[in-house]
C-alpha cells in the first residue's frame, strides 16, 4: 500500500466518503477536535488496565471507551518524545535524539521545522498548551507562542518542583509565555487550565489541547492525602502513587469538562507517556517489559498508550500493530483536512486505518533510536539492538539538579566489539533470547536498516552549560 494510498484512505474514513462520487468527496466532515494527554516517566505497568497496584479509574475507562494501543513506541528519553510528536519526524533528523533539552540549552526544537500546531492552525483550528514544553526556551523564537500555539500556561523546563515551580533556582511558571504567578500544585494548575480553555472555548471552530503533565516524573511530590490509600507501598514508590492518583483524577476532571461542553462525542482523545518508567521496581513498573528510560528496550521504549474517539473508534478494542510517536502528525493532520506537503519529508505514517480498522503496521520499519555507538530498530516483529546503552536524560529519577545516572555496564566484547541482539518481538517480548546467531540474514537486513538511518543522522545538539552560565531569575528571560 503507498503512502498516498494510506493518506487518502485515511480522510475517506474520516469523511465517510471511501467510494462515494467525486463530487461528494468535495463535502467536508466537521473536523475533530483533539485532546492528546501526555504524562512523564510513567512507566508501561503503572496503568491499571496493565495489572498496576496503583488505581487509575480515569485512564481505565478512557481505555474502555476506546482503544488499547499496545505497541505504541515513543523515544528513550523525554523531549525527542515531545519532537517527535510535534514534527512528524525521528529527532535523528535534527539533532535531539541524544538526550533533553537542559535548561541551560543554547538550542530547542530548529525554526525551519513544521510543528504540528502551526500546521493545524491553517485548518481554523485554535491551538494550546497547557504543561511541559522541554522543547526550547533560549530565545523567544522557541517559546510555543511562536511554535504555532495559540495558547501557553505551564513550563519550559523538565524536573520542575511542583509547588515551587522553580528549576535549579530559576521560575519556570508562565501564561502565554509571560511570567505567571499562580499558586498551586502543578497537577491541579494544569488540569484547571485545560479545563478553562475547554469551558470558554467556541465549538464553532475546532481545538488542539496539548496537555503534557510534568507528573509523574521527579522530583516525587504530592499532597499527602493522596498517598493516604498507598499505605502498603514504601518510600518514593508510595509517593509516586500518588503522583499518579492526582494526574488521574485530573485527566477525569478534563475529560469532564469536555462532557460539560457537549464536545467529547467529536473530540479524539489520546494518552500516553513520554518513555518507559525509571527505576522499575523500586519507583516505577514497566511490568515484564525489559529495562527502563533511557534505553532502547522495550521498557524503555515502550509506553501505555490509549486512544479513544465515540462512535470512530471501537470500544474495548486493542491495536496490536506497531506504532510511533511521529505517526500523530501525519493522522491528526489528514483527518483535519490539512496538507502534507512540506519542506521536510515525514517518518509518521497515518495510523488511522490500523487504530480503526484492524490494518497492520504502515511501517516497513521503526527506529527506536541511533546512539553514540550503536541503536536499535524494529522490522515486522523482528528487533535489532546494537549495544544498548543508555540515552542522557535527567535521571536519578530526574531530580532537578541530581547527578546523572551512571551509563549501562558496557555489554560489548574486550577490544571494541559490538553487542549484537536479535529479539522476536511477537514470540520473545520481553527480550530475554537473543536469536542473532540462528538468523544472520536477519542481522544483516536490520544492521543495514541502522545504518542508513546512522548515516542520516545529523549530529547531536546536545552540550554541556555554557561557561559562565548563570541560572536567570525566571527560565526564559533574558
Amino acid at each position: 500500500m503507498t503512502y498516498f494510498y494510506c493518506r487518502l484512505l485515511g480522510v475517506g474514513l474520516v469523511l465517510g466518503l471511501c467510494g462515494a462520487p467525486a463530487a461528494r468527496a468535495a463535502t467536508p466532515a466537521p473536523r475533530p477536535n483533539v485532546l492528546f494527554i501526555l504524562a512523564d516517566d510513567l512507566g508501561w505497568g503503572d496503568v491499571g488496565f496493565h495489572g498496576s497496584e496503583i488505581k487509575t479509574p480515569h485512564i481505565d475507562r478512557l481505555a474502555a471507551a476506546g482503544a488499547r494501543l499496545e505497541q505504541f513506541y515513543v523515544q528513550p528519553v523525554c523531549s525527542p518524545t515531545r519532537a517527535s510528536l510535534m514534527t512528524g519526524r525521528y529527532p535523528i533528523r535534527y539533532g535531539l535524539h541524544l538526550g533533553v533539552v537542559r535548561p541551560w540549552a543554547q538550542y530547542g526544537l530548529p525554526l525551519d521545522e513544521r510543528t504540528l500546531p502551526q500546521a493545524l492552525q491553517e485548518a481554523g483550528y485554535e491551538t494550546a498548551i497547557t504543561g511541559k514544553w522541554h522543547l526550547g526556551h533560549f530565545e523567544p523564537a522557541y517559546l510555543p507562542t511562536r511554535r504555532g500555539f495559540t495558547h501557553q500556561y505551564g513550563h519550559y523546563n523538565g524536573a520542575l518542583d511542583y509547588n515551587t515551580h522553580e528549576r535549579d533556582g530559576g521560575f519556570d511558571w508562565h501564561r502565554d509565555d509571560k511570567v505567571n504567578r499562580d499558586e498551586g500544585y502543578s497537577t491541579h494548575l494544569i488540569a484547571r487550565e485545560a479545563s478553562r480553555l475547554i469551558t470558554a472555548h467556541d465549538p464553532a471552530k475546532p481545538l488542539f489541547l496539548y496537555v503534557p503533565f510534568n507528573a509523574v516524573h521527579a522530583p516525587h511530590q504530592v499532597p499527602e492525602r493522596y498517598t493516604e490509600p498507598y499505605a502498603q507501598l514504601k518510600g518514593a514508590r508510595r509517593t509516586y502513587a500518588g503522583m499518579l492518583a492526582a494526574m488521574d483524577e485530573a485527566i477525569g476532571q478534563i475529560i469532564s469538562a469536555l462532557e460539560q461542553k457537549g464536545l467529547r462525542d467529536n473530540t479524539l482523545i489520546f494518552f500516553c507517556s513520554d518513555n518507559g518508567g525509571p527505576n522499575p521496581g523500586v519507583v516505577t513498573s514497566n511490568g515484564p517489559l525489559r529495562a527502563a528510560k533511557g534505553t532502547v528496550y522495550e521498557g524503555g521504549v515502550r509506553v501505555p498508550a490509549v486512544a479513544a474517539w465515540t462512535g470512530k473508534i471501537k470500544p474495548g478494542s486493542v491495536v496490536a500493530a506497531p506504532l510511533h510517536m511521529v505517526d500523530w502528525y501525519p493522522t491528526l493532520l489528514t483527518l483535519a483536512g490539512v496538507s502534507l506537503a512540506q519542506k521536510h519529508p515525514l517518518d509518521g505514517r497515518n495510523a488511522w486505518p490500523a487504530i480503526t480498522q484492524g490494518a497492520p503496521s504502515p511501517h516497513a520499519d521503526i527506529l527506536h533510536n541511533v546512539t553514540q555507538n550503536g541503536g536499535a530498530v524494529r522490522a515486522g516483529d523482528w528487533k535489532l539492538v546494537v549495544n544498548g546503552n543508555v540515552a542522557d536524560s535527567e535521571e536519578g529519577g530526574g531530580e532537578a539538579g541530581a547527578a546523572p545516572r551512571k551509563k549501562a555496564k558496557r555489554s560489548a566484547a574486550a577490544g571494541g566489539a559490538r553487542l549484537i541482539e536479535l529479539f522476536n518481538i511477537r514470540t520473545d517480548p520481553y527480550e530475554k533470547s537473543n536469536v542473532a546467531a540462528q538468523h544472520p540474514e536477519v542481522v544483516q537486513d536490520l544492521r543495514a536498516r541502522l545504518t542508513a538511518y546512522t548515516q542520516a543522522a545529523v549530529p547531536s545538539k546536545q552540550a554541556p552549560a555554557p561557561a559562565g552560565f548563570k541560572v536567570p531569575a525566571v527560565w526564559g528571560e533574558k
